[in-house]
């Protein structure tokens, strides 16, 4: 599983419970381009929305930048940021809906990678964190590598 994007921000603003692997409907020139590492989730969230079709609640990825890809020429209408329909199961998108009603939890998407010819979003179900648990995460990181330099030391 070669990652393609990740999203570095979502692990240090927030604490996450649990992780779901999503596929993602896309365009070709959009598989194309995120292949090629056009693609930016910073900023980017899952919401809920009606689907236009089935009348149903599904999960959308919505601001995550996915760039033109060159070779495809000039695409008048093109949006970079629009949003994208996640393919879950019906039971996973009913428990991450009453989920995300709770106070305090949010989905974020993680990272972006190929599974055989798929590509596939992981989402995580997060907990937002205050400033002071961040700082205590970073000290608790500087703390791990000095004692794991000083282990190889001493072998």
């Amino acid at each position: 599983m070669p990652s393609i994007a990740l999203n570095r921000q979502a692990r240090h603003n927030y604490e996450i419970l649990e992780t779901y692997e999503t596929g993602i409907v896309l365009k070709g020139y959009e598989v194309k381009a995120i292949k090629a590492g056009t693609v930016n989730l910073k900023g980017s969230y899952v919401s809920f929305r009606q689907d236009g079709k089935t009348k149903k609640t599904v999960p959308y990825l919505i601001k995550a930048h996915v760039g033109k890809y060159k070779p495809t020429g000039n695409i008048e209408t093109y949006n970079a940021e629009r949003e994208r329909k996640l393919l879950l199961n019906t039971k996973e998108i009913d428990y991450l809906l009453g989920k995300t009603k709770e106070v305090g939890l949010t989905l974020v998407p993680l990272k972006l990678y190929t599974k055989h010819s798929f590509i596939k979003l992981e989402i995580g179900l997060a907990k937002g964190k205050k400033q002071h648990d961040k700082r205590e995460t970073i000290k608790r990181r500087d703390l791990d590598r000095r004692f794991n330099a000083l282990k190889k030391r001493k072998m």
